[in-house]
C-alpha cells in the first residue's frame, strides 16, 4: 500500500542567502514603477516568448485598489505584444468573479477592455502532469490555457491570507487551476479551505509546475512590487490597507529566484518596512512555498541581481533598497481606493 504524502518539516525558515546552496540564475531589478518601467524590464526577460502569448496575471475582484496598473499593461501590451491575450479562471470561492458571466462584469469594471481577456476555464478542463509531485499526478487547468505557446506571467506580488505570499507561484499554481477541480484540489482534503501551512504551499508549487513544465522553456516572470498590501488581490475592498513601501519591478526567466528574490528584497527593507509583510509570510508558513520550489527543481534560489538603472551593475538586495522610505506613499495609479482610504 502506498503511503499517504505528509508535509514537509522546516522549510518555513528564511535562509540568509550566504547559506544557500546550488546553481544561480539572473534577476533583473528596477526601481522604476511606471510604464516605461515595465516596458524596460520586460525587455531583459522577453526574448522566450513566442508565437501565441498569454499573459497570466491577477485581474482582481472588483474595484480592487492594488492591482497593476491597466495603464501599464496596456501600453505593454500595445508596444511589445499586440496579439497577445490575458488569460483568467474563474475562482473557487463565491465572489465577483466566480461565474464566468459575473467575471467578465467585474474584468469591466477594473479596466481589463483593451485586450481579448481568455477565461480559460469556461469551456472546459484539462489535466496536465505533474512530474515528480508528490501530492498530485496531474493537475486541472483551464482548457483553453493549452492553445497558447508561450506564457509571460506578470504577477502583483503582495501577501496572501493562506498563502502568506502571492508572487509568481501562487499566480500561475492557484491562478491557473480551473475554478472548481483544479483549485479544490489544492485548497480541500475533507472540507473546503482545510488545507493549509506546508501541506498548502506545496500542492501550490506542484501545480505551478504543471504549467510552467507545459510552456518550457517558452515562460518568463515580472513580479511588482507596489501596493503590497498584506491581503491578496482576491480580497478586493476589503484589502487590509497598504503599509509595506513600494520597492520596484523584478524579472527573471526562473520562477524561484524571482519570487526569492522579491521575499529577500523585503526582509532587507530598510526602518521596519517590511515588517507587516513578514509576519504575514511567516505566520502562514509561506517560506515552504520557495523550499519546495527548490525541492521540485524548477528553479534556484540563488541569482546574481542586475540593476538595470545603473548600467546593469551587479548588486545586493541591501543596495537595492537602501533608499527605500520605510513608509507606503501612494501613487498617481491609485484610481480604486478601498480601505486604504484610511491612510489617505
Amino acid at each position: 500500500m502506498t503511503s499517504k504524502p505528509k508535509p514537509g518539516k522546516d522549510g518555513n525558515k528564511y535562509v540568509p542567502y550566504e547559506e544557500r546552496t546550488g546553481d544561480s540564475s539572473v534577476v533583473f531589478f528596477t526601481r522604476d514603477l511606471s510604464e516605461e518601467g515595465l516596458k524596460k524590464i520586460y525587455d531583459r526577460v522577453s526574448s522566450v516568448l513566442c508565437g501565441k502569448v498569454a499573459v497570466k496575471l491577477h485581474t482582481g475582484e472588483a474595484e480592487g485598489p492594488n492591482i497593476i496598473p491597466r495603464p501599464w499593461v496596456k501600453e505593454l501590451l500595445a508596444s511589445r505584444l499586440p496579439e497577445a491575450t490575458i488569460i483568467e479562471t474563474n475562482t473557487y470561492y463565491e465572489g465577483s468573479r466566480y461565474t464566468t458571466e459575473d467575471h467578465r462584469k467585474t474584468l469591466e469594471i477594473n479596466g481589463w477592455t483593451f485586450c481579448p481577456v481568455d477565461i480559460t476555464d469556461e469551456h472546459g478542463v484539462a489535466a496536465l502532469p505533474v512530474e515528480g509531485g508528490k501530492w498530485f499526478k496531474e493537475m486541472h487547468v483551464g482548457e483553453s490555457m493549452l492553445n497558447y505557446d508561450s506564457l509571460l506571467v506578470l504577477t502583483h506580488f503582495k501577501g496572501h491570507v493562506q498563502g502568506g505570499f502571492g508572487g509568481s507561484n501562487k499566480n500561475i499554481g492557484i491562478g491557473c487551476a480551473d475554478g472548481r477541480i483544479g483549485k479544490g484540489e489544492i485548497h480541500t482534503r475533507t472540507r473546503m479551505w482545510d488545507t493549509r501551512k506546508e501541506e498548502l504551499m506545496e500542492k501550490i508549487s506542484e501545480s505551478t509546475k504543471a504549467t510552467i513544465d507545459y510552456f518550457a522553456p517558452h515562460v518568463c516572470y515580472i513580479n511588482t512590487m507596489r501596493n503590497m498590501s498584506v491581503s491578496c488581490d482576491c480580497e478586493g475592498k476589503q484589502a487590509e490597507p497598504v503599509v509595506t513601501p513600494d520597492v520596484g519591478l523584478v524579472a527573471s526567466l526562473d520562477i524561484l529566484a524571482a519570487d526569492n528574490a522579491c521575499i529577500d528584497l523585503i526582509y532587507a527593507l530598510p526602518g521596519g518596512g517590511g515588517k507587516a509583510l513578514i509576519e504575514r509570510v511567516e505566520s502562514r508558513h509561506g517560506l515552504r512555498q520557495l523550499s519546495y520550489m527548490k525541492e521540485l527543481g524548477v528553479g534556484n534560489d540563488r541569482y546574481t541581481l542586475i540593476d538595470i538603472d545603473n548600467g546593469d551593475a551587479v548588486i545586493t538586495v541591501a543596495e537595492a533598497v537602501k533608499d527605500v522610505d520605510p513608509e507606503w506613499k501612494p501613487d498617481r495609479y491609485n484610481v480604486f481606493w478601498g480601505r486604504n482610504r484610511r491612510r489617505s
